[in-house]
């Protein structure tokens, strides 16, 4: 039996990076996939402006040590990325005394799919060489 999953989407936010007393860093981040929304029939259909309305999924997506100090020092919020790892269950009990269940997604491999969005124009950030001819 084997348990793989592998998922393309957009971080919902920048990973967070922490460590654990045994020195296990630890990154964290929500991924978004999303798929056409369709009514009973079947079909996909259009919002008020036009565009294929669609249903977004949110995944928790945990990566452990050098994976994860490469995703928590490159990946931001809004990046395309693929996921390929395990879906992990975990039951614990709250303060309150009320069992809780959760679901994650254990990477074993995240592949960058686009670049981190700039806030300003090439021009702007002074990255454009003057004696290059347009």
């Amino acid at each position: 039996m084997t348990n793989i999953v592998l998922l393309v989407g957009n971080l919902g936010a920048d990973p967070e990076l922490r460590s654990t007393n045994g020195g296990t860093d630890i990154a964290i981040f929500n991924l978004g996939t999303s798929r056409p929304k369709r009514d009973g029939e079947g079909k996909t259909y259009k919002d008020a402006s036009g565009f294929t309305a669609k249903d977004t999924e949110w995944h928790r997506i945990t990566c452990f040590n050098g994976l994860g100090r490469v995703i928590a020092q490159h990946a931001v919020k809004g990046m395309q990325v693929s996921v390929k790892g395990r879906i992990h269950y975990s039951k614990w009990t709250d303060r309150e005394g009320i069992e809780r269940y959760g679901c994650e997604i254990i990477a074993d491999d995240v592949q960058f799919l686009s670049r981190p969005r700039q806030n300003a124009a090439p021009e702007e950030q002074g990255e454009l060489d003057e004696d290059v001819p347009f």
